[in-house]
């Protein structure tokens, strides 16, 4: 599935997200990249990972953005799947092997972000897709390096524990999910 494919029925529940679908799409004209990150608004794939016996959801601590995120970033050189991305994101971020699409491994929410300049990195925008993975194992979560702690929370907590509104609105998406 690749981005066209993955936003063709998609619906966006609110007009700021709504506009945010159209620079997404935007992107997707011919001959352009849209994982390519080098122009000032690229793709990138994200998941809010979640354990839905006890309605619990992960969250990362992203020092670059100092907030409690979801898992995710950009793709590698030749990925176009954005599904494949969060799964290997999610992966690689916590350690988690068991991670799988859920409930059907639709997108879940799309929203541009801003991002700070960092490094090398000039400040730019992540045209962020998002989708739910799910794990049987949390308590084998593991941070992929220091200073990335992760938290499992509930719902509401993590609502609580980002300062990000529309990681708030990602996560009451997931909670009208898993009831």
């Amino acid at each position: 599935m690749d981005l066209v494919e993955a936003l063709a029925g998609y619906e966006p529940r609110t007009e700021a997200e709504a506009a945010d679908v159209a620079r997404v799409r935007a992107l997707l004209g011919p001959g352009g990249d849209p994982w390519a990150r080098s122009t000032p608004l690229h793709a990138t794939a994200s998941a809010l990972i979640v354990h839905p016996p006890t309605g619990r959801a992960l969250l990362r601590w992203h020092a670059r953005q100092r907030a409690w995120l979801q898992v995710g970033g950009h793709a590698d050189p030749g990925e176009a799947d954005p599904l494949a991305v969060a799964l290997r994101e999610g992966h690689e971020e916590t350690g988690l092997d068991d991670l799988v699409p859920w409930p059907d491994g639709g997108v879940v929410h799309v929203v541009v972000v801003a991002v700070p300049a960092g490094g090398d990195e000039p400040a730019h925008e992540h045209a962020d897709i998002r989708f739910l993975l799910a794990t049987g194992t949390p308590e084998a979560a593991r941070p992929e390096k220091p200073g990335a702690e992760l938290r499992w929370l509930s719902i509401v907590d993590a609502q609580a524990a980002t300062s990000e509104p529309n990681v708030r609105e990602t996560l009451a998406r997931a909670g009208r999910l898993l009831g």
